[in-house]
C-alpha cells in the first residue's frame, strides 16, 4: 500500500534537542553495502559476496526460463550431455531453480551453512571440470572453457568473501532437515510414482522402472529419464513430478538454513535492570513499560544505562518503541541489537520508534517510514467545556444517567479476588480467542509485578461490571492505554465515559498526561480531508476508508481525535526497503492479526 517514507528533519512543531552522543563503533555488517564504512580488503569481501548472490539469481531465473521455453531446455540439455558442460547450477530444472533463488536468499543473509554448502557443490564441480579439460573431446569446445571459467569465478568470490559469511543457524537445523528430507522423499517420491503408474502410455513396465523415471523427473524434465524406455508419462506428469521435487527440496533447504528464533522471555534478572532502568528514564517514551512484556528479550548497552526489548518473528528482530534507558548509551543498545541481529541472519526492525529515537536509528543506517500517531491528552489543557468537546460532554453525560458509575484504582490496591474476577471479564470479553498486541499492549493483566498500573472499573446500576480499562505508568506522571474491554451487550459510550472520567480525576492520582490508542495514517485522514488535497492524497484517504469497513483505521483516529490530543508520530525503522514485506508480516505476526498454523 502506498506511504510516505518519511526524513525524520521536520517534526510536527520545535525539534526537539538532541544529547549529543559519543562516537561510538558501530556494527554495520547487516546493513545495505551504502551504508557500509570498509576500505581495502573488507571492500573488496563485500563485492565478491554480492557477486555470488547475483550469480545465483541469474541462474535461478536461466533455469526458469529453460523450464517455461522448450527450444532453451533442449540447448542447455544439450550442452549437458556428451562433450559439453554447463556452468555451477545450470540443469534446466525446477530443483536447480528453486536450490539457486533459495541459496541467494540466505546468501544475501550471510549465512555461514549456505557458503558451506555452495563452496562443497562448486568446488568439487570446479576439480572435475578441470580435470575433463585436459581432455581432448572437453577442451575443443569453447563452451566448456566459458563454463569452467564462470564456474571458477564463483568459487573464487565464494573463497574471497568467506569473511562476509558468518551468521550462524539454529543448532536443530540438521535434525529438523533430516526429518524434513525423509518425509518430503518419501511425499513426494509416492506421489510422483503413483502419477505416473497412472499416466503412463508404455504397457509392462515395472515399479522399478517406475521409481527410477521418477527420480530422474524429479531432477529434470529433459531427456534424462528418457533413458527409461519402459516409462513414457505426459509433458504435465512430467512438470508436476519435478515441481513435488521442487517443493520438497525447498522444505529441506528451509530446515537446513532457518534462523534461530532467539529467547522466548527475559530472565528474572534482566526484567529487575529493565524495571530499574524505567524508574530513572521511564518519563521518555510512553511505550516504556511495555518492554516488559515476558514474550520479548533483552540486549543491553555495554555500561548497562539502555536496553532493547525485542521478539524474533518469523527471522525478523522486531523491537518496539524507544530504547530503554540514558539516551547517551542508546548507541551502545543499538550497536548490540545490530550485532546479534546479524549473528543470526535477522532482519532487524523497530515498531513504533518517536522521532527521537529515529534520529538515533538513522545514524546507525536504518530508514524510516511514518506509520501513524500516537494521541496524548495533556490535562494541563484538558476540558469539557466548549463547543469542540459538546459530542464528549453529552455522551458522558448520557451515560452517567443511567445509572454507570466508575472507579478507579491502582492494581496493587485491588484484593485478588476482585482482581480474578475482573480478569476473567476481560477474557470473556475480549474479541477473539487470541490476545492481540506487542507493540502497545503488555500480554498480561494482574500479575503482582505490575502493581502501578491503574485499573478503571465501569458497573452498571446493579453493581455488575460492564467494562474496564488498564494502563500502564508512563514514568511518574503518566499513564499509557494498554487494555480496553467491554460487554457488547450493554451502554455505547462506556468507553469514552470511562476516559472521561480518568481524565477528570488524574490530577488525584499525580497524573498530567495520558497516552490513549495509536491511529494508524492518522495525517491521510486529516490532510485528506482538507480543502485543496490533491488527488493522490485523497485517493489514498479514500482506499483507507474503504479498509476500515475491516480494521480499525479511521474509527480509531476518530475515537482519539474527540479528546483534542496531542498528536506524536511513530515510525517504522528499517535497514531495506526490500524488506519492508517481511517485517510487515512478522508486525501482524506479532500484534496477533495473523496467525499460522500450528504457531501460537
Amino acid at each position: 500500500m502506498p506511504a510516505q517514507q518519511t526524513t525524520l528533519t521536520s517534526p510536527q512543531g520545535p525539534a526537539p534537542r538532541t544529547p549529543r552522543t559519543p562516537r561510538t563503533p558501530r556494527t554495520l555488517g547487516f546493513l545495505p553495502p551504502r551504508f557500509r564504512a570498509v576500505r581495502g580488503d573488507g571492500r573488496l569481501r563485500a563485492r565478491a559476496a554480492t557477486a555470488t548472490v547475483w550469480y545465483l539469481r541469474l541462474l535461478a531465473a536461466l533455469n526458469t526460463a529453460a523450464v517455461v521455453s522448450l527450444p532453451f531446455r533442449r540447448e542447455v540439455h544439450a550442452h549437458n550431455a556428451g562433450e559439453y558442460f554447463t556452468p555451477y547450477l545450470a540443469t534446466a530444472g525446477l530443483v536447480s531453480a528453486a536450490l539457486a533463488l533459495f541459496l541467494a536468499v540466505v546468501m544475501r543473509r550471510r549465512k555461514r551453512a549456505a557458503w558451506l554448502f555452495n563452496l562443497l557443490l562448486a568446488g568439487p564441480l570446479l576439480g572435475l571440470y578441470a580435470v575433463a579439460l585436459t581432455r581432448a573431446p572437453y577442451r575443443e569446445h569453447a563452451f566448456n572453457w566459458v563454463s569452467a571459467a564462470l564456474t571458477g569465478l564463483f568459487v573464487a568470490a565464494l573463497l574471497v568473501g568467506r569473511g562476509e559469511f558468518d551468521a550462524v543457524g539454529d543448532r536443530s537445523n540438521p535434525r529438523l532437515a533430516l526429518a524434513a528430507g525423509t518425509g518430503g522423499a518419501l511425499v513426494a517420491g509416492g506421489l510422483g510414482t503413483l502419477l505416473v503408474h497412472a499416466t503412463n502410455t508404455v504397457a509392462g513396465a515395472t515399479v522399478e522402472d517406475e521409481i527410477a523415471y521418477t527420480l530422474l523427473r524429479g531432477i529434470s524434465v529433459g531427456p534424462l529419464a528418457d533413458r527409461v524406455a519402459a516409462v513414457h508419462a505426459p509433458r504435465w506428469a512430467d512438470m508436476v513430478v519435478n515441481v513435488l521435487t521442487a517443493a520438497a527440496f525447498v522444505l529441506v533447504l528451509y530446515a537446513c538454513f532457518r534462523a534461530p528464533r532467539g529467547a522466548c522471555r527475559p530472565a528474572e534478572e534482566d526484567e529487575r535492570r529493565l524495571r530499574a532502568l524505567l524508574e530513572r528514564h521511564g518519563d521518555r517514551d510512553s511505550l516504556g513499560y511495555f518492554a516488559l512484556r515476558r514474550d520479548k528479550a533483552v540486549l543491553f548497552s555495554p555500561s548497562g544505562k539502555a536496553a532493547i526489548a525485542y521478539r524474533v518473528v518469523g527471522g525478523v528482530s522486531l523491537a518496539s518503541g524507544d530504547p530503554i534507558g540514558d539516551l547517551e548509551a542508546w548507541p551502545g543498545a543499538i550497536d548490540a541489537w545490530l550485532a546479534e541481529a546479524r549473528r543470526h541472519a535477522w532482519t532487524p526492525a523497530v515498531m513504533g520508534a518517536s522521532e527521537e529515537a529515529g534520529r538515533v536509528y538513522a545514524r546507525h543506517g536504518l530508514d524510516a517510514l511514518e506509520l501513524g500517531d500516537e494521541a496524548i491528552v495533556d490535562l494541563a489543557g484538558f476540558t469539557l467545556e466548549g463547543r469542540a468537546m459538546r459530542a464528549v460532554r453529552q455522551a458522558h453525560s448520557r451515560v452517567r444517567r443511567a445509572g454507570y458509575t466508575v472507579r478507579v484504582r491502582r492494581h496493587e490496591d485491588i484484593p485478588a479476588q476482585e482482581m480474578a474476577v475482573l480478569v476473567d471479564r476481560a477474557d470473556r470479553w475480549r474479541d477473539g480467542a487470541a490476545e492481540r498486541g506487542f507493540s502497545m499492549a503488555l500480554g498480561r493483566l494482574g500479575d503482582p509485578a505490575d502493581g502501578r498500573c491503574v485499573m478503571l472499573e465501569c458497573r452498571d446500576a446493579d453493581g455488575e461490571p460492564r467494562a474496564l480499562l488498564s494502563f500502564v505508568p508512563w514514568g511518574e506522571r503518566g499513564l499509557s492505554l494498554d487494555l480496553m474491554r467491554r460487554d457488547r451487550a450493554c451502554e455505547n459510550g462506556l468507553t469514552e465515559y470511562m476516559v472521561v472520567e480518568l481524565l477528570l480525576r488524574a490530577e488525584d492520582l499525580g497524573i498530567d498526561r495520558v497516552s490513549l490508542n495509536f491511529a494508524m495514517f492518522r495525517s491521510v485522514f486529516e490532510r485528506g480531508a482538507r480543502l485543496g488535497a490533491g488527488p493522490v492524497l485523497r485517493l489514498w484517504r479514500s482506499v483507507l476508508a474503504f479498509l476500515s469497513r475491516w480494521w480499525q483505521i479511521e474509527s480509531l483516529y476518530r475515537a482519539n481525535a474527540k479528546y483534542r490530543p496531542v498528536w506524536q508520530p511513530r515510525f517504522l525503522l528499517f535497514a531495506r526497503t526490500s524488506d519492508i514485506p517481511r517485517i510487515g508480516l512478522a508486525s501482524a505476526r506479532a500484534e496477533g492479526f495473523l496467525t499460522l498454523p500450528g504457531r501460537s
